[in-house]
C-alpha cells in the first residue's frame, strides 16, 4: 500500500471544509452595503425642511432655522468654532462618574477628579454622559461607529489588526471637505482609517499591549503645545494607556491607578489652558472639549463582546462659551447625586451612534450620508445654546421658553430627512435591504412627523411670542425622535444581510464532509478486513457511547446558555465517560487508581473552567499575571503567594523528569535524544524567565531585560530548530522496519517535546500546570482503553476504538477552557503575542496568538494522538503488521476529525436557525468563528501529522 492511498482523504476533507466555510461565511458574515454617496451642503435644498428666509424675516420673534439663516453655511449654523476630542481607549463609565453613583466604591473610581469639579462648578456648560456603544466592542469598529454614525458589522473584527481605509461618508471626510483643519495624535489606527485626511498627524504604534507609555507620552508631547496654536479646527488625541493596562494587569491594579492619575493631571492642564484663553476674542472663546472612551472593558481588561461593562463607556463634554441653553427636563436623561465631597453632579446618557451627527450639527457641516443617529439634545445644547440667531439677541433667545425647542426641531427635521434619504437609497441599492413592512412603518412615522411640522410652522406665523406653541414643539420633537429611534432599532435588528442559499450550500457541504469521513473510516476497516464496529472486540457499546457524547455536545449548541457553559458541559460529558470506565475498572479489578486520577483531573478541569467563567463575568477577582485560579486563596492564606510561585516551577521539574525517564528507557539515540535535551534546556530557560519576572525577587535592570525578551526568543529559536531537524529526518532519514511501533512512539515524544516549550511559555505560569494535566489525562485515557481488552491487545488485528479518541478530543476542549480561553474575542490573551517582543509585526504576533489560543487544545493533542494507537500493539506484533499499525493511525485521525467536525456542523446549523437571535453577534457569531478556525487548524494539523508519522509503506 502506498502512503498517499492513506493520506489523500485528509486533504480532500480539508478542501471540502475550506470551501464549505468560505461559502457559508459569504452568506452569513456579509458586510452591510456601503453606499458610495456623500452628503453635500447643497443637498439640503431637496429637504422639505428648507424654508425660504422670507418666512423667518417676516417673523423676527421666530428664530431662523440654522440652515435657512445663511445657505452658504450648509445644513446647520455652526455653533462652535473648535472641538478638542480626547479619546481614552477603554474608558469605563465608572472611571469618570463619581463613586456615589455606584453601590460600592472601588479603588479605580474618583481618579479623574477634575471632571467631577467641572461638572459640579459649571453644571450648565459641563456634563458627564454614559455613552452606550454597539457591540462588538473592538477599537476599529468603535472608531468607525463614532465617525460614520452607522452600526458595526461583525466581519469588521477581522480587520482589527490591519484596518482598511473607510470608504463611506464619515465625520472626518466632511470636516476636510468643508474646510476644517484636523490634527491627530496618538493611536495610529486613525491613519489607517483616514489616510491623507489630517492637516498634521503624530501617529504611534498601537498594538503592543505591554507598552503603557509610548502612545500616551507622544500625545502629551504634542497636545499641550497644540492648544496654543490656531492652525486647527478639530484636534484628536487618542491615548492607549488605560486599554493596555487593562489587558495586562486588569482594572484593579496599580498600573491602572497610575494611568488614571496621569490622565487627571493632563486634563487639569488642558482645562487650565482652555479657560485662560476663553475670554472674549480669545483663541478658545467658543471651543468644545470632549473627553471620551471608544468602549469600556471588563474587570480583567478585556473587550470585544457585548456585556454592560464593555459597551458602557464615558463622554465628558464642556463648552467654554459663556452661555448654554437649558433644555426641558423631558428631553434630557439627567440623574443627579452628591459626590463624596457633597457636590451635586448630574450624569446623562448618549448613544455613540448619535455622536457624529451631533458634532456635525455643532460644526455646521453636512451629516455623514450613512448616519442613522439622532442629534443628542443635551450635547447639542452645550454648544448651540449661545448660538447667535438672525433677528434674535442671545440673551432674549435663552430667555424664550420655546427658543431652544424651535431651533432643535429645525435640526431634527434635517436629521430625519437625512436618515430617511439614506434608508430609501440603501433599500434601493442593497441586494436585500429592508422589508416592505418595515419601510412602510418608518415611512408612516416620517410622513406624520413632517405633516405635523407643517401645521406647527403655520402656528408660528400667527403667534408673535411663540409661547402657545411650546406643547406643539414638544410633540414635534417626540415625533422626530420616535422616527429616528425606530430606524435605529430596525437597523440593529436586521442590518446584516443573510444569503440563505449560500448558507444552506455551505451547510450541505459540511454534511457531505461528514459522509466522506465515515466512508474513509469504513474504507480503512475494509482494507484490514475488520468492521467499524467489531462486536468481538467489544466496541459496539463504546461506539454507541461515543456517538451519544458527540451528539449531546452538538445539540447543546442550539442553546445560548449551553454555549456560555460549553466548558462545563464538556467536562461533565468527559466525567460521565470516566464514571462508566470506573464500573469496568471495578469489574476487571485493574486500573482503578488511574480511573480515579482521571476523575480527580476532571474536578481540576471543572474548577479551572469555573474560574474562566468568573473571568468572563464582571465580578472577577482573578486579575494578576499569576495563575488566575489561586489569587483568591492568596489573599486569605499567609505565604500562599510563595506557593503559587513555586507550583509552576515544580510542574516544570516533573515534566523534565518525565522526559529524562523517556530518554533513559528509549532504544533510540542520536537526533531524538538531542531534541529531548533541547526541550529540557528550554524548560530551564522558562523557569528562569518566570523567576526574573517575579516581583518578590529583585534583579538589576540588565538581567531583567534579558529575562523579558531574550529568553523567550531563545526558546522560540530552539523550538524552530527542533522542528527543522525533525522535518529534515522525515525527508532524508529512514525508519527501521522492525521497530515501527517504537519509532512511532519516539516520533510522538520528540514532536511533543519540540512544540511544548513554546506553548507553555506563551500560556504564562499556568502553562506548566496545564501541560502536566494534559500528560496525566492522556495517560489515563490510554490506560482506560485497555479495561475492556485484556493485556496489550494481542488478539486484535486493527481496532481503533472510538471512545478513547472521543475522550481525547473532549479532553482537548477542556484544556482550551482550563487554560483561560473562551469562544469570544475578549477570550483571546493578546498579551501572549508580545512575550519576547515589544514591537508589533502582524504575521509574527498572529502566529504567537494562535499558538497560545490553540496550543493545548489542538496542536499538542493532535500530535499526541498516536499514543492511543501505539498502545494497542506490542513491538513484535507491530513489526508483523506494520501497515495495520499505520492504517490504524489513519483511522484514529479520521475519527478525531469526525468528532471535531460534527459539533462544528451543529454550530453552523445553529447559526442558520438563530440568525435573528438577540445574541447572534454577541454569542453565536463568535462561537462560529472560533469553531471554524479551530476546525481548519485541526484539519491542517492532522494532514501534517499524518505526513510526519506515516512512512512510505510497501505494497
Amino acid at each position: 500500500m502506498r502512503k498517499w492511498s492513506l493520506l489523500w482523504p485528509f486533504w480532500a476533507i480539508l478542501a471540502i471544509h475550506g470551501v464549505a466555510i468560505l461559502i457559508f461565511v459569504k452568506g452569513f458574515l456579509l458586510t452591510r452595503t456601503e453606499l458610495p454617496y456623500f452628503s453635500h451642503c447643497s443637498d439640503v435644498s431637496q429637504s422639505p425642511c428648507f424654508t425660504p428666509d422670507s418666512f423667518f424675516h417676516s417673523n423676527p420673534s421666530v428664530p431662523s432655522p440654522s440652515y435657512a439663516t445663511n445657505f452658504s453655511r450648509c445644513w446647520t449654523n455652526p455653533a462652535v468654532n473648535r472641538i478638542i476630542i480626547i479619546v481614552f481607549d477603554a474608558l469605563r463609565f465608572d472611571f469618570v462618574a463619581p463613586s456615589s453613583f455606584f453601590e460600592e466604591s472601588k479603588p479605580w473610581m474618583d481618579k479623574l477628579r477634575v471632571l467631577h469639579k467641572m461638572a459640579s462648578e459649571r453644571a450648565s456648560s459641563a456634563k458627564i454622559f454614559k455613552a452606550i456603544a454597539d457591540p462588538p466592542t473592538t477599537s476599529l469598529q468603535r472608531l468607525k461607529g463614532i465617525t460614520t454614525g452607522g452600526l458595526p458589522t461583525f466581519i469588521d473584527v477581522g480587520n482589527s489588526f490591519g484596518a482598511p481605509a473607510i470608504i463611506e461618508d464619515n465625520l472626518i471626510h466632511q470636516l476636510v471637505q468643508n474646510g476644517k483643519r484636523v490634527v491627530m495624535m496618538g493611536d495610529d489606527t486613525w491613519m489607517q482609517l483616514f489616510p491623507n485626511h489630517f492637516q498634521k498627524a503624530f501617529p504611534y504604534p498601537s498594538f503592543n499591549v505591554k507598552d503603557l507609555h509610548t502612545v500616551d507620552n507622544g500625545c502629551i508631547e504634542h497636545l499641550l503645545p497644540s492648544l496654543y496654536e490656531d492652525d486647527w479646527d478639530v484636534l484628536i488625541a487618542h491615548f492607549l494607556g488605560v486599554d493596555h493596562a487593562g489587558h495586562i494587569f486588569g482594572v484593579d491594579s496599580s498600573p491602572m491607578f497610575e494611568k488614571l492619575e496621569q490622565y487627571n493631571t493632563i486634563l487639569e492642564k488642558v482645562v487650565d489652558v482652555l479657560e485662560s484663553q476663553s475670554e472674549t476674542g480669545g483663541l478658545h472663546e467658543n471651543t468644545l472639549l470632549l473627553v471620551m472612551g471608544d468602549h469600556g472593558q471588563t474587570l480583567n481588561g478585556d473587550h470585544g463582546g457585548g456585556s454592560a461593562e464593555e459597551v458602557e463607556t464615558s463622554l465628558f463634554a464642556m463648552s467654554f462659551n459663556k452661555l448654554s441653553a437649558s433644555i426641558p427636563s423631558e428631553f434630557g436623561t439627567s440623574s443627579c447625586q452628591l459626590d463624596s465631597q457633597g457636590r451635586e453632579i448630574c450624569t446623562s446618557s448618549i448613544q455613540q451612534l448619535d455622536f457624529p451627527v451631533t458634532l456635525s450639527a455643532l460644526l455646521g457641516i453636512p451629516f455623514p450620508y450613512g448616519s442613522i443617529g439622532r442629534v443628542n439634545p443635551e450635547l447639542y445644547a452645550l454648544g448651540a445654546g449661545s448660538m447667535k440667531l438672525d433677528g434674535t439677541k442671545v440673551g432674549s433667545y435663552l430667555n424664550q421658553s420655546g427658543g431652544w425647542m424651535q431651533n432643535y426641531v429645525n435640526v431634527l427635521c434635517v436629521n430625519s430627512w437625512q436618515v430617511k434619504r439614506y434608508i430609501d437609497n440603501y433599500t434601493a441599492s442593497s441586494v436585500i435591504g429592508f422589508s416592505d413592512e418595515d419601510l412602510l412603518h418608518t415611512r408612516s412615522l416620517y410622513d406624520d412627523a413632517m405633516e405635523s411640522w407643517s401645521h406647527i410652522r403655520k402656528g408660528l406665523l400667527s403667534n408673535d411670542d411663540g409661547s402657545d406653541n411650546i406643547p406643539s414643539l414638544k410633540r414635534q420633537i417626540d415625533a422626530y425622535s420616535n422616527f429616528l429611534a425606530s430606524v435605529a432599532e430596525l437597523a440593529r435588528s436586521k442590518w446584516t444581510e443573510f444569503n440563505l442559499k449560500m448558507m444552506t450550500l455551505g451547510f450541505s457541504l459540511m454534511l457531505a464532509s461528514l459522509f466522506v469521513h465515515f466512508l474513509a473510516i469504513k474504507r480503512i476497516s475494509k482494507l484490514c478486513s475488520s468492521s467499524f464496529a467489531n462486536e468481538d472486540c467489544g466496541t459496539t457499546f463504546e461506539l454507541m457511547l461515543s456517538c451519544f457524547l458527540v451528539a449531546i455536545r452538538a445539540c447543546s449548541f442550539l442553546s445560548n446558555s449551553f454555549i456560555l457553559e460549553e466548558g462545563k458541559a464538556t467536562s461533565f460529558l468527559l466525567a460521565t465517560s470516566g464514571i462508566i470506565m470506573l464500573r469496568y475498572s471495578i469489574a476487571e479489578r485493574k486500573h482503578f487508581l488511574k480511573v480515579v486520577i482521571f476523575l480527580l483531573l476532571m474536578i481540576y478541569c471543572r474548577f479551572t473552567i469555573e474560574v474562566g467563567l468568573l473571568k468572563q463575568a464582571d465580578t472577577s477577582a482573578f486579575l494578576k499575571v499569576y495563575p488566575s485560579w489561586v489569587l483568591e486563596i492568596a489573599s486569605l492564606l499567609p505565604g500562599w503567594t510563595y506557593v503559587t510561585e513555586a507550583v509552576p516551577i515544580i510542574a516544570l521539574i516533573l515534566l523534565v523528569q518525565l522526559l529524562l525517564k523517556n530518554v533513559s528507557g528509549s532504544q533510540s539515540k542520536g537526533m531524538w535524544q538531542f531534541v529531548v535535551y533541547g526541550t529540557i534546556f528550554c524548560y530551564i530557560l522558562t523557569g528562569v524567565h518566570w523567576a526574573l519576572e517575579n516581583d518578590m525577587l529583585h534583579f538589576v535592570p540588565a538581567v531583567e531585560g534579558i529575562g523579558k525578551n531574550c529568553l523567550p526568543r531563545i526558546i522560540y529559536a530552539i523550538g524552530l530548530g527542533q522542528l527543522s531537524l525533525l522535518l529534515f529526518r522525515q525527508l532524508f532519514g529512514e525508519d527501521k522496519p522492525l521497530n515501527c511501533r517504537k519509532t512511532l512512539v519516539t516520533k510522538t515524544v520528540t514532536m511533543l517535546a519540540a512544540c511544548s516549550p513554546t506553548v507553555i511559555i506563551l500560556a504564562g505560569k499556568q502553562g506548566s500546570l496545564v501541560a502536566l494535566a494534559s500528560v496525566l489525562g492522556g495517560y489515563c485515557i490510554i490506560s482506560m482503553d485497555n479495561l475492556r481488552h485484556g493485556g496489550d491487545g494481542n488478539d486484535r488485528v486493527l481496532t481503533v476504538d472510538s471512545l478513547p479518541v472521543t475522550q481525547w478530543s473532549l479532553f482537548a476542549i477542556c484544556l482550551f477552557f482550563s487554560s483561560g480561553h473562551w469562544c469570544a474575542f475578549d477570550g483571546l490573551r493578546y498579551a501572549a503575542a508580545f512575550i519576547g517582543f515589544d514591537e508589533f509585526v502582524l504575521v509574527r504576533q498572529a502566529v504567537l496568538l494562535m499558538i497560545d489560543t490553540f496550543g493545548f487544545s489542538i496542536i499538542l493533542p493532535i500530535f499526541g494522538l498516536p499514543f492511543i494507537v501505539a498502545n494497542k500493539y506490542s513491538s513484535t506484533q507491530a513489526a508483523k503488521v506494520e501497515s495495520s499499525l499505520f492504517m490504524g493511525l489513519s483511522q484514529a485521525y479520521l475519527m478525531y476529525g469526525l468528532v471535531t467536525a460534527v459539533p462544528v456542523t451543529a454550530t453552523i446549523l445553529c447559526v442558520i436557525l438563530q440568525r435573528r437571535h438577540l445574541m447572534v453577534w454577541g454569542l453565536f457569531a463568535p462561537k462560529f468563528v472560533f469553531d471554524v478556525v479551530a476546525l481548519i487548524l485541526t484539519d491542517v494539523c492532522i494532514c501534517l501529522a499524518t505526513l510526519y508519522y506515516v512512512p512510505h509503506l510497501s505494497s
